[in-house]
């Protein structure tokens, strides 16, 4: 059974990324404005935009190019960039890794710190402590990323001047000092996910305090962080491992307005660029590639959900 259901998320996960494709395709097409006319400028003669336009194939039919694009993905081909000339493979592959730098932090440091709050605030519910946590988490939620960040960069980087307002990294730079380059839009990032994980954490395990056997537990002399610890948290797992997982997939797509807020040279900085030079296989791969990393993620969140359920992992 626990088999069956895996495979149709899998399944599901990929008839959804195969739609997202089409979906992406479709937009981009949409888009206002002539490709060959943004490569060549307002300059350029007719007769060259149409030599342009035959050498991008661009007077094909709609279908024939999305089936050409989707084969390429498939067999590894991101295209080549239209603005520049060089494989959007290859540029991707070192951004890629920052966003996944920047992502890998932000998580090591929200997770745990979401889901220790979460337990102090069920520890302490309805008390000062539980109260201060879920306001500052409420007012966090409340506050958008970007006035966040803008936030950081005044206080921290201008004012004070403690962390660059600029995270700029690059290839063989010392570690000690990408972890400083990067340590505001870490805070910015970790600060948007932190209340939704602690809040759900609280939920999930709130309501399964309310169980008889918690009473049980508690009856025997256990200690109220013993109750949590032993009994309501492994039970309260599943809702928190899909929350985890789910915004961690946030981190990874989420990020476009944080790198452009902090000039960070990760997927998000480089999809805002060539969406204002309308360069349509950039947009397309990067925009395919968020939506990979989004729906496995999801897939994820729904498998590790399916396997921390005791029901379904020992059917009766």
């Amino acid at each position: 059974m626990v088999l069956k259901l895996i495979a149709q998320r899998v399944a599901l996960g990929i008839l959804l990324l195969l739609a997202v494709s089409v979906l992406i395709f479709v937009g981009t097409n949409l888009l206002p404005g002539d490709v060959a006319q943004s490569i060549l400028g307002q300059s350029a003669t007719p007769l060259a935009l149409a030599n342009l336009r035959e050498e991008l194939g661009l007077n094909d039919p709609a279908y024939i190019r999305y089936f050409r694009w989707l084969f390429g993905i498939l067999q590894g081909d991101l295209g080549t960039a239209l603005t520049s000339g060089l494989n959007i493979a290859t540029s991707l592959k070192e951004r890629l890794w920052n966003t996944l730098f920047l992502a890998f932090w932000a998580a090591i440091i929200s997770v745990p710190l979401a889901i220790a709050s979460g337990l102090t605030a069920v520890r302490y519910r309805d008390g000062l402590i539980d109260k201060l946590i879920t306001g500052v988490a409420l007012a966090s939620t409340s506050v958008p990323e970007f006035f966040i960040g803008y936030l950081l960069v005044y206080f921290l980087a201008v004012k004070f001047q403690i962390f660059p307002g600029i995270s700029m990294v690059y290839e063989g730079m010392p570690f000690p000092d990408k972890i400083k380059a990067i340590a505001l839009p870490c805070t910015t990032l970790t600060l948007g996910i932190l209340a939704h994980m602690m809040r759900m954490t609280r939920a999930a395990i709130l309501n399964v305090m309310q169980s008889t056997y918690i009473e049980t537990a508690e009856l025997k002399g256990l200690t109220a962080f013993e109750v949590i610890r032993e009994h309501a948290l492994p039970n309260a797992l599943a809702p928190i491992i899909n929350v985890v997982i789910l915004n961690l997939a946030y981190l990874v797509v989420g990020v476009v307005v944080v790198e452009v807020i902090f000039v960070y040279p990760g997927m998000g900085q480089y999809l805002v660029d060539h969406v204002a030079k309308r360069d349509v296989p950039v947009v397309q791969a990067v925009g395919l590639i968020f939506a990979a990393v989004y729906i496995s993620l999801n897939v994820v969140a729904d498998v590790a959900s399916i396997l921390a359920n005791p029901r379904l992992r020992h059917p009766r």
